[in-house]
């Protein structure tokens, strides 16, 4: 058993018995897809919600509208059934002590990051079965392929299992 580890804008599958993590989610949201009858398991460590501002779009996997996709596609190709997915989210932290609405922007970056992700999920019928979203603290995620949880380190907080 090895663990995969996702960097930020970053994504990655495995299949069981390996886990898949990723640390540093602040505003950023971690994506976990699976499919739990072929066991095997994708993250995508989602840095911004909209790719529409990116003229060259290099990298899908930092933007909520296309590293979700890309990450449902490559799962596909890989043997996990659509009809079977699953996803869990964390993240979407509001990591700054300045209010966004002078900008011009009545959500922070991390409740714009959450709001795209499940707008995204609910786009492909994909249901969040579990979530630790939203307050003010960084986290760190593993996904376990065994048993399917996903465990929350948040800073500050007691470990979680959803």
């Amino acid at each position: 058993m090895k663990n995969i580890t996702v960097g930020i804008a970053d994504y990655n599958i495995v299949k069981s018995p390996d886990t898949i993590s990723t640390i540093g989610l602040g505003s950023c949201c971690g994506i976990v897809i699976y499919d739990e009858i072929n066991k095997i398991a994708g993250m995508v460590h989602i840095l911004l919600s909209d790719s529409t501002a990116d003229k060259k779009l290099i990298n899908k996997a930092k933007y909520a509208d296309t590293g979700i996709i890309l990450l449902y596609e490559e799962l596909r190709k890989k043997g996990a059934n659509p009809r079977m997915m699953k996803a869990k989210i964390a993240g979407g932290a509001h990591m700054f002590g300045f209010n966004n609405k002078t900008a011009g922007n009545i959500f922070s970056i991390g409740e714009k990051n959450v709001r795209a992700c499940k707008t995204v999920l609910a786009k492909l019928r994909i249901p969040i079965v579990a979530e630790d979203v939203l307050g003010s603290c960084g986290r760190t995620i593993v996904f376990d392929t065994i048993t399917n949880k996903l465990r929350v380190k948040s800073v500050g907080k007691s470990e979680k299992l959803i």
